[in-house]
């Protein structure tokens, strides 16, 4: 299989500002382009929505959804609405989502959930009349969603680290994701803990291009710093200095993100995000289709800014791993 290459936007943009970069991505030749639907950010339905009206090629879908704050029967509505808007182009990324403490949520069965969240979506794109039984969601049966659905076979990524999650949801879905790394060494460990050979593997972390490596790096270094915390559990490769990590969480805990920053060094960086020059950035994404990753994704914010990060993307970065 032709090794993939994608784009992932934050939800932090002017509603109107996404079909153009949409546009520009599939112009340069990315395989899909990827919206975040992260707590306190904007939802991704919308502006995955305008980019459905500006491309034509590119596959595109959020990763992820949890179905903690959006039930499976919303998410089935609006992933089959995006499939039609884009003319079957939509994929559906399923997680079950990080900061759920901030409003309150600790589920009790997030394993069992997201494959019963998988299960029922399901059900609900084929239009089965029947009821669905789950131990998280259920449906009483008797009516289904009531209009044409264009494929009942979107397909599914499941957003995990976890073995037990991927495992479980396995059956269910065709890509998993492992977001916030850059890390060739993940990548067996993690094909070894799904035991599916079939499931393709998608790799994607925040990414910062710059013909100023430096430059970049040291954006990247903060932007990292958001989320190491969150990462450093996960991550069975990652070997980090308690002491060291320590410092992180508590500068993060207390959003002073430089502090955090200064204590990730440039080695621990290149494993938590895609930074530096055109030719580094490339070579990172190399080492991981080399490890076998089947889908390299680069998350925003991209570049020291957003327009420069996409252009060296395209027209740098993108070139050299079509070689």
């Amino acid at each position: 299989m032709v090794p993939s290459i994608t784009i992932a936007f934050q939800t932090n943009h002017p509603l109107n500002s996404y079909g153009p970069m949409a546009a520009q991505c599939e112009a340069y030749g990315f395989d899909g382009v990827t919206v975040y639907n992260d707590m306190l950010y904007q939802p991704a339905w919308l502006p995955l929505l305008e980019i459905a009206r500006a491309t034509r090629r590119v596959r595109i879908g959020p990763a992820a959804v949890n179905p903690f704050t959006c039930h499976p029967l919303n998410i089935a509505g609006n992933i089959a609405l995006l499939d039609e808007a884009s003319g079957g182009r939509a994929y559906l990324g399923l997680a079950r989502g990080a900061w759920l403490d901030f409003v309150g949520l600790a589920p009790p069965q997030p394993i069992t959930a997201l494959r019963e969240a998988f299960a029922c979506v399901r059900h609900l794109l084929e239009q089965r009349n029947e009821p669905f039984r789950g131990t998280v969601f259920q449906l009483a049966g008797g009516d289904t969603l009531r209009w044409p659905i264009l494929r009942s076979d979107i397909p599914f990524l499941l957003g995990s680290w976890g073995p037990a999650a991927i495992r479980a949801c396995a059956a269910l879905v065709e890509e998993v994701k492992i977001g916030g790394t850059a890390n060739p060494t993940v990548v067996a460990h993690v094909r070894q803990a799904a035991g599916n050979p079939a499931l393709q593997l998608c790799v994607g972390a925040v990414t910062v291009v710059d013909e100023d490596g430096t430059a970049a790096r040291e954006l990247a270094r903060r932007q990292a710093a958001l989320y190491l915390p969150v990462i450093a559990p996960l991550d069975p490769t990652l070997a980090i200095e308690p002491e060291l990590l320590a410092r992180v969480n508590a500068a993060a805990a207390a959003y002073d993100f430089d502090t955090a920053a200064r204590n990730i060094s440039d080695d621990l960086l290149a494993r938590l995000a895609f930074a530096g020059t055109p030719a580094e950035v490339a070579a990172q994404a190399e080492a991981l289709f080399a490890a076998g990753c089947d889908r390299v994704e680069f998350g925003t914010p991209h570049g020291l800014s957003e327009a420069s990060g996409l252009r060296l993307l395209g027209e740098q970065v993108l070139p050299r791993l079509r070689v």
